[in-house]
């Protein structure tokens, strides 16, 4: 029955890609990048604006998806945005966890969560703050550094985690030589929190 459900449900994808995770707890692991199309969080300095719009891609099946996987040595999925959470992910979370497959998820956190994950990072954003309840399940909570402020932003969610929760700062992508040394210093303050790099940006890893 669920295979039925599951291979009429469409999600719009924006791209999918084989490679090394560059940031966050999980940087270094190979990981099959699945972003969906669609977010309505609206951060000024995104670095993937095309996601925003739904309509601009094309809806593929779970199904679909899981044969281009199966050409890779792919084991860990990370499913990210766009928001995808905007989806309902159970049944493709079911599929990709009968064929053995790490879920990991990244998201805002603005919506309710849904499928069954391995890990899931919450990076919280301004525009659209995360839901209470969803940073409860955070493994890691990710915090983008845009300015000084950011730093208050970061101290009232991890009051919001749990007490197990990785904490990473991590530079946005166009500031990074501006803040760098405040996030350092903020970290040394507060050892905590680790310091997060996007190294596939700077070793131009696809």
């Amino acid at each position: 029955m669920i295979n039925e459900i599951s291979n009429a449900e469409q999600f719009p994808i924006m791209e999918m890609y084989y490679t090394i995770q560059g940031e966050g707890y999980q940087q270094g692991k190979s990981a099959f990048f699945i972003r969906l199309g669609g977010c309505d969080v609206g951060c000024t300095w995104c670095d993937v604006k095309d996601s925003w719009h739904k309509d601009k891609h094309p809806l593929m099946d779970i199904f679909s998806i899981i044969a281009i996987i199966k050409k890779t040595k792919a084991e860990n999925i990370v499913i990210t945005g766009g928001e995808p959470l905007m989806y309902n992910l159970n049944n493709w979370c079911s599929i990709l966890k009968e064929e053995g497959f790490n879920l990991f998820l990244e998201t805002s956190g603005a919506y309710p969560l849904s499928g069954k994950w391995d890990w899931i990072c919450i990076s919280p954003k301004k525009f659209k703050a995360p839901l209470k309840e969803i940073l409860l399940f955070a493994n890691e909570l990710k915090i983008i550094v845009f300015n000084k402020q950011d730093f208050k932003w970061a101290a009232e969610h991890q009051k919001m985690v749990s007490q197990n929760c990785k904490l990473f700062l991590q530079p946005e992508w166009s500031k990074k030589e501006i803040l760098l040394n405040d996030i350092i210093e903020y970290i040394k303050n507060n050892p905590q929190w680790m310091l997060s790099l996007q190294i596939h940006k700077y070793m131009e890893i696809p």
